[in-house]
């Protein structure tokens, strides 16, 4: 390839990247706005410039070559690097200013970023936010979202991962349930109890304790209501139908109003998605000042977000006398 060839085909390396990453023709065209057809021919143009195959297609998926995973990696690169030009100006100007887009998982969102996404906006009115409420885990380089918080134990690799707080799980019911039930001392116990479980997996309703390290249990609970949503557990919970898991920032103003008290407090509960709250970026996006100045206020927000869920709210339920 010529020195400056490499020019012509610089929307076929976005294309190429763009296919690699979703691993269809299909979804990377209406990702770009053209044909699948279009994606297609863009990247075999790709392929013969650089005289190597980059992909092998088959009639159910799209593989790397070796050359192609090579290619895949700086073509990464060129994005983030294209990225980086556009905000030179903003790297460069000391007045925090334009639109940030944040994503972040819906209840996350709801309960504990919204509140201080309005804080934000009134302290920094040159910036403006979009914040998009997705549980699905989004790749800020390949979808051009400029921060995203993900509840996770393993950050992802190739991004800044910053921690915003510690996210628990915890079980929860009403007082008036638990003085009508059987009583909950051990998760044991639970068998005896209708449970709301997530549902998302065969082994979500496989629940698993510790206490202080030493001791473990686990127990596969049944109940009446199953669902993927923390909200609607929680106000299954509220209706009287039984023990939820919910993450412990869902539950918290219940807790503190005393609908709902926490159960086996004394035991931790291991559920699948347990861990921390972290902001992830890429690297470049500190830089800018809109970026950094939103990074920084959540940081300093939910910096001793835990500790709010008060010593009310933390006791656990008596068991009922006579169970």
């Amino acid at each position: 390839m010529g020195t400056n060839s490499f020019l012509k085909v610089l929307p076929e390396m976005v294309t190429f990247l763009r296919v690699a990453e979703l691993g269809s023709f299909s979804a990377a065209a209406d990702l770009l706005g053209m044909t699948p057809s279009a994606a297609s021919r863009q990247v075999k143009r790709l392929e013969k410039e650089i005289g190597v195959q980059l992909l092998q297609r088959t009639t159910r998926q799209l593989r790397l070559t070796e050359p192609g995973t090579e290619a895949f990696a700086r073509c990464r690169e060129l994005v983030l690097a294209a990225q980086g030009t556009m905000d030179i100006a903003q790297q460069f100007s000391s007045k925090p200013s334009g639109l940030v887009r944040l994503s972040a998982p819906k209840a996350f969102a709801r309960r504990v970023l919204h509140p201080h996404m309005l804080d934000f906006l009134q302290r920094y009115p040159e910036v403006d936010v979009q914040l998009i409420v997705e549980d699905r885990d989004i790749d800020p380089i390949r979808e051009g979202v400029d921060l995203v918080v993900r509840l996770t134990t393993a950050p992802p690799e190739g991004l800044v991962a910053r921690q915003l707080m510690a996210v628990e799980h915890i079980l929860c019911a009403t007082p008036r349930y638990l003085a009508q039930h059987e009583a909950i001392a051990h998760p044991r116990d639970l068998l005896a109890h209708s449970c709301l479980s997530l549902g998302e997996h065969e082994r979500d309703n496989h629940w698993r304790f510790t206490k202080e390290g030493e001791e473990d249990a686990a127990v596969v609970v049944r109940g009446r209501y199953i669902s993927n949503h923390s909200e609607m557990r929680l106000e299954g919970a509220l209706t009287g139908l039984g023990v939820a898991c919910v993450p412990d920032f869902m539950a918290r103003e219940a807790l503190d109003e005393g609908r709902v008290v926490r159960v086996l407090v004394d035991w931790e509960f291991q559920g699948n998605y347990h861990g921390h709250a972290w902001i992830l970026y890429p690297p470049n996006r500190f830089t800018v000042p809109k970026c950094r100045v939103l990074i920084d206020h959540l940081l300093g927000a939910l910096a001793d977000e835990p500790s709010k869920l008060s010593a009310s709210s933390a006791r656990p339920a008596r068991p009922r006398a006579g169970s």
